[in-house]
């Protein structure tokens, strides 16, 4: 029985190598994926290349091929608990043996922070998993070093129009669904130009021609496809790659201090039907993140912007966002905030549980004081300046810089103060 709910991109989704449509220079007999085919041999690898090329579809088939045992998630929606627990099913797995070692595939494994790629290093080193990262972000600066240096990395490319050709044609002939139907295809070069490279995309636009199409042949021509795509495919996807696309786009325009790309793309995502308060949430973090200590206004305006949306509501709220974006874009940028706490979290995590100075203990109880809690703190606002010298870091930690302030107006008085501060000790 067919199931019509089910989209077309995911019916025609390869069941075997021989379906799969592009990355010849993989797949080919002389590719790195038929070598590890012929070979019996799958290394840690990571799929770079845009969305809808085929990285999810080509890293299952491979594992179906080689008879993997594979477990998927995404760093969309997942966590360093849910690597942890996919990593203990694979050891406590009937199928697991060090000749075929489980594939674990993470999808947008880039969207993972630091802390959960580390989590995954172990694994990987031992062997307990073969990683397989999906990613439309450019690794290098995207994944760990340590992560990346034990992982092959492999460019998928985007489709071309012949490739994008067989795709569509294998749809309309072999879906149980469209061979039923009379669709003639007399024109191609919008439907190719709209799917940009994108095969899911493709697959997508074919599904809103059919289902806009009335009694009698779907006549697919340049002139329909501009005409009826344009006006009901969503190329913003609240739920796909685009929208994380466009969204990074914002927070590297903002990033990159220009007022007019950020307004262009807040624009894209209200026009796409985006939810305001999910852009009001990515310009909150952008203030922390790209603008920081430079201007800790930006953080405020970003945080009553996200309360002002929520309160107003849509058409209004495009104002405000707008107010927003161009306010963070034009801003003074430093990102010694974000830097410092990833710092931070490395050195906890190498360091452990370091024991807090007894200074710095809190002495609530008579007890606690007949264990030297507290004994010896300095309370600064007793001391000119409100400030005085006293260790505030576990001994092991004293040496450690976190934060290094950035050039900027603010921070360079900051970076002062302190340097005065540290040259008066």
């Amino acid at each position: 029985m067919i199931d019509r709910s089910t989209p077309l991109a995911e019916r025609m989704r390869p069941k075997s190598l021989s379906e799969f449509i592009g990355q010849q220079h993989l797949i080919s007999d002389k590719g790195a994926i038929q070598q590890f085919i012929q070979k019996q041999f799958l290394p840690s690898m990571i799929f770079w290349g845009p969305p809808g090329v085929g990285k999810t579809t080509l890293a299952s088939l491979l594992c179906h091929t080689l008879g993997r045992p594979f477990q998927k998630l995404s760093a969309i929606n997942s966590g360093v608990k849910d690597i942890r627990e996919a990593i203990q099913r694979t050891k406590e797995s009937d199928l697991f043996s060090k000749e075929e070692r489980p594939v674990l595939f993470i999808d947008e494994i880039h969207r993972f922070s630091k802390s959960q790629q580390d989590s995954l290093l172990e694994a990987v080193e031992r062997g307990t998993v073969t990683l397989i990262g999906a990613t439309t972000e450019n690794p290098s600066f995207e994944i760990n070093g340590a992560l990346l240096s034990i992982c092959q990395v492999y460019v998928l490319n985007p489709l071309s129009d012949e490739e994008l050709d067989q795709m569509l044609m294998r749809a309309i002939q072999e879906d149980d669904i469209l061979r039923k139907m009379n669709i003639q295809v007399k024109e191609t070069s919008m439907l190719f130009r709209l799917s940009g490279g994108d095969g899911r995309k493709i697959l997508n636009a074919l599904e809103v021609l059919v289902s806009l199409a009335g009694d009698g042949p779907l006549v697919i021509d340049d002139e329909t496809v501009e005409r009826v795509i344009k006006e009901n495919l969503l190329m913003y996807d609240r739920a796909g790659d685009r929208h994380y696309d466009i969204a990074s786009a914002l927070i590297k325009s903002i990033r990159g201090s220009d007022p007019q790309a950020a307004v262009y793309w807040v624009a894209r995502m209200l026009d796409g039907g985006e939810d305001p308060g999910f852009i009001a949430r990515r310009l909150t973090i952008a203030a922390a993140e790209d603008i920081g200590l430079a201007d800790p206004n930006a953080l405020l305006l970003a945080d009553a912007c996200h309360r002002s949306v929520e309160r107003i509501g849509m058409p209004e709220a495009r104002i405000i966002l707008s107010q927003c974006a161009i306010y963070l874009a034009t801003a003074e940028k430093s990102n010694s905030a974000y830097k410092a706490i990833d710092a931070a979290l490395a050195f906890v995590k190498e360091s452990g549980d370091l024991p807090v100075p007894l200074h710095l203990r809190n002495a609530p109880t008579l007890l606690m004081k007949e264990m030297r809690h507290g004994l010896g703190y300095l309370y600064p606002h007793d001391y000119p300046g409100n400030y005085v010298q006293q260790t505030y870091l576990p001994e092991s930690a004293q040496n450690e810089t976190f934060y290094e302030p950035s050039p900027n107006r603010r921070e360079i008085q900051v970076n002062e103060r302190m340097m005065k501060r540290k040259g008066a000790n």
